[in-house]
């Protein structure tokens, strides 16, 4: 019985030397569409697919393989008899390869632009069903979705004059997980055409692995990053490095919650975080001097941390970095010089990235893994509404106030429950965060800012159940309050705030982050 190859692929990476390779192992090559014209243009021995299908390709394509002929060659059972004998009578012969890739659906909705249409003809049919076809036969047929594996097949076909039976299961689970995956892109898209903002009965997401990481949160954790399929924007993920070492686990997630939190900003800022907390934030007329903001923040916790600033690093933005050690440096642009300087430091990593897409589109869904479920809930996109806005003191924050209100609240919504963030003059001077009270919380940003807490403003992330931390912001020298209110002793904070000649204004929003 003659061995025999089917072969359509989008993805044309190797093709012709693997195509070569089965020939010389004697393999009668069976190929459609675009595979075939490639095939047939380097003068390869390639049958089409109608001629063993004795059916025309049709509907623009759209009806290739879909066919007794291809698919009884592939699902028959080469240990049972009746299979045999039944394949016989329909003169059907076995397909023994199968090496099919998809077309590119997920590359297709991740361009900005892309109609339903373009998305629909890009949904492969055939593909799927002969890779499904072949991975539940994969005792008889081997079968590949990747043209990374065509060197192991060509490799075992050499030594051992068949494909191990092992390598064979490996390809077969590696097809089922990818048309899984694709099957999932294709349902999410779908979903947001419906404009259904309801949670479904089930999910399914598909992640496409971006590279192995050394090791996860600690040295002894093996990890991965993966990034989302089927999404125009990815993020971190989507940062071009243009210097240093391969990011780590903590890294990608320290850049995520940095990139989160320049997100709120229009104006010149940096941000510097230190294990998913911000430790500094300025923002300035320009972006010098929003990093020297940042620094003085907190020249300790910056020490190894990461930076992220909103407009182009220039040569004196850089030289001011370089006195420090950073871990990440991530802009939307490097100047030359600014390049020059931050390079002179072998170790540290330079991200440049398209902020400006931070604030372009709604940024789906956020998640937090439990034993045995996920936690699946908006993104929170939500600062304040200034029309809704309740100034419930005595005494009002004076414009300036006000804007440094509003700023110290953009960057307590980005630190851990419980949050406190004590902010000056278009900086943060105390930050305090994580704890499981509030007084805690004030008392480390108070320990941060010390002197400077005098004339700064305060932002909490959830309310005062007691007027215990307006009475400390009031011995730290606070003089103007954000909170979003709420609680049955509202009035207590309001009242101590009164006596105390400070203002306290009430948005109504809250913004924990656990």
């Amino acid at each position: 019985m003659k061995k025999r190859a089917l072969i359509s692929v989008s993805d044309k990476t190797g093709l012709i030397e693997f195509a070569k390779e089965l020939l010389e192992f004697g393999y009668e090559l069976i190929s459609t569409g675009g595979t075939y014209r490639v095939l047939k243009s380097e003068n390869l021995p390639v049958v089409n697919v109608s001629e063993v299908t004795g059916f025309p390709e049709c509907l623009d394509g759209r009806v290739k393989t879909l066919h007794p002929k291809i698919h009884a060659g592939i699902l028959a059972d080469r240990d049972n008899p009746e299979h045999l004998q039944t394949i016989r009578e329909l003169e059907v012969e076995t397909i023994d390869l199968v090496v099919v890739n998809l077309y590119p659906f997920d590359e297709t909705v991740s361009r900005n632009g892309v109609t339903l249409t373009e998305a629909i003809e890009n949904i492969d049919i055939g593909g799927p069903t002969m890779l499904r076809s072949a991975a539940k036969n994969y005792k008889s047929v081997v079968v590949i979705v990747d043209p990374k594996d065509y060197t192991e097949v060509i490799h075992e076909m050499g030594e051992q004059g068949k494909v191990s039976l092992e390598t064979r299961f490996r390809l077969a689970t590696k097809v089922f997980l990818h048309t899984a995956g694709y099957d999932s892109v294709i349902g999410n898209y779908f979903k947001k055409q419906e404009g259904n903002e309801e949670f479904s009965e089930k999910l399914t997401m598909t992640f496409k692995k971006a590279q192995d990481l050394r090791y996860g949160e600690n040295p002894h954790q093996k990890a991965a990053f993966y990034r989302e399929e089927g999404v125009v924007f990815f993020g971190i993920a989507d940062a071009v490095k243009l210097h240093g070492k391969e990011l780590s686990f903590n890294n990608i997630n320290d850049g995520d919650s940095a990139l989160r939190l320049l997100a709120e900003f229009d104006s010149p800022t940096v941000v510097a975080v230190k294990h998913a907390n911000p430790c500094g934030v300025g923002t300035a007329d320009n972006i010098l001097e929003a990093y020297q903001k940042a620094y003085k923040a907190d020249p300790v916790s910056i020490f190894g941390g990461i930076i992220a600033a909103n407009e182009t690093i220039d040569e004196k933005t850089a030289y001011e970095i370089n006195k420090i050690f950073v871990e990440i440096v991530i802009a939307p642009k490097f100047t030359q010089e600014a390049m020059d300087i931050l390079t002179r430091k072998k170790n540290i990593r330079i991200l440049q990235m398209d902020i400006s897409a931070l604030k372009s589109q709604h940024r789906g869904y956020d998640f937090k893994k439990v034993q045995g479920g996920l936690l699946i809930q908006e993104e929170n996109q939500a600062l304040l509404n200034l029309e809704n806005i309740d100034y419930v003191t005595q005494k009002r924050p004076s414009e300036i106030q006000m804007k440094d209100l509003i700023f110290a609240l953009k960057v307590v919504k980005h630190v851990k429950s419980n949050a406190i963030v004590l902010a000056k003059d278009g900086m943060t001077v105390g930050i305090g965060a994580g704890q499981a009270n509030r007084v805690t919380s004030l008392r480390i940003a108070g320990e941060y800012a010390k002197e400077s807490a005098r004339g700064a403003v305060l932002a909490s992330d959830a309310f005062f159940p007691f007027s215990d931390c307006v009475e400390l912001a009031n011995e730290l020298g606070v003089i103007a309050i954000i909170q979003p209110g709420g609680s049955v002793k509202d009035q207590d904070s309001i009242e101590e705030c009164n006596k105390q000649g400070m203002s306290m204004v009430i948005t109504g929003i809250r913004h924990f982050n656990h």
